[in-house]
């Protein structure tokens, strides 16, 4: 398979997210080119201004602009972020139909710019969304990418590390499943330095830091409105990985086909991330409980999907 030319990364969508996502990419100097596309053109305008701005005490230069999705003919990576945002009170799939519609109209243009590259989804509902992007866009699986559970194990991994007072990049466990409600902890390979984790908290704990990581979401957005910083770390984190051919294992929204026993579903598994996007699936060996849980994930994508494709 063909990987992508260059590093030149368009953005769809310059809410709290894109823009985040944005000022991310130019911290860490992690592409040449960045072009923000959003049908509030001025806002994309702004933004470019403000980014520019910054890049005096950048690492790295970066030509960043406002365009359109003509802009995606020549692009390694389209970062989409756009769509209906999830509001006080409504689950990330209450937002499915609304952003369905949204999708269809953006994955169609883009492709019809020419767009040979990446597609990389973090519009909720993310796992169905990147389910729609590959359907839609009829690119290999392999280069289209859901943010899946990047920011979950990522707060699973925070929780942890602060309670063992541990570091969290030395805390190596993941949350896998739907980017949603019916997600689940990985107890049975948690570790840090090898050393198992489950082991050394009760059953009850456990429960109270999966719920945390579960419901983080709907802290932040009853506190302040959005989430989005996480994000869009864990967004720069997965770009880095395509554009700089890392072939490193992170927990996106890849799609199964017989992994875990299940097919034709976009959900948050650890995967190898290289230049041609989604190299390979990491299937981990899951409990009883763990593969009841997973498996339950699963169905509640299906269902959902199953009211837009056979």
């Amino acid at each position: 398979m063909n990987s992508t030319k260059g590093t030149k990364v368009v953005l769809v969508g310059t809410g709290a997210v894109g823009s985040s996502y944005a000022y991310a990419l130019m911290n860490q100097g992690i592409c040449d080119e960045l072009v923000l596309v959003d049908l509030n053109q001025e806002k994309a305008k702004g933004d470019v201004m403000d980014l520019d701005h910054g890049l005096v005490y950048a690492p790295s230069a970066m030509n960043i602009k406002s365009g359109s999705y003509k802009d995606c003919s020549d692009a390694a990576i389209v970062v989409i972020c756009a769509g209906a945002a999830q509001k006080p009170g409504e689950t990330r799939l209450d937002l499915v139909k609304k952003n369905m519609n949204i999708f269809e109209a953006i994955v169609g243009s883009i492709m019809k710019a020419g767009f040979n590259g990446i597609f990389l989804v973090a519009t909720n509902p993310v796992d169905i969304l990147a389910y729609a992007t590959w359907k839609f866009s009829g690119l290999p699986k392999e280069k289209v990418i859901g943010s899946g559970t990047i920011l979950d194990s990522a707060r699973f991994r925070s929780l942890l590390g602060q309670e063992f007072n541990t570091a969290p990049t030395s805390i190596h466990a993941y949350i896998i499943g739907e980017h949603g409600d019916s997600q689940l902890p990985v107890w049975s390979s948690a570790n840090f330095s090898g050393l198992p984790i489950a082991p050394k908290l009760t059953e009850a704990r456990k429960k109270e830091i999966a719920v945390s990581v579960r419901d983080a979401a709907y802290q932040i957005i009853e506190s302040k409105g959005a989430t989005y910083y996480g994000i869009a770390m864990g967004l720069a984190r997965i770009t880095k990985a395509i554009l700089k051919n890392e072939n490193v294992v992170l927990p996106v929204g890849s799609l199964l086909e017989g992994e875990y026993g299940h097919s034709n579903v976009y959900i948050g598994t650890p995967t190898v991330i290289n230049r041609t996007g989604a190299k390979s699936i990491v299937e981990l060996t899951l409990n009883e409980s763990e593969t009841e849980q997973f498996a339950r994930s699963v169905h509640t994508l299906q269902d959902i999907q199953a009211q837009f494709w056979e």
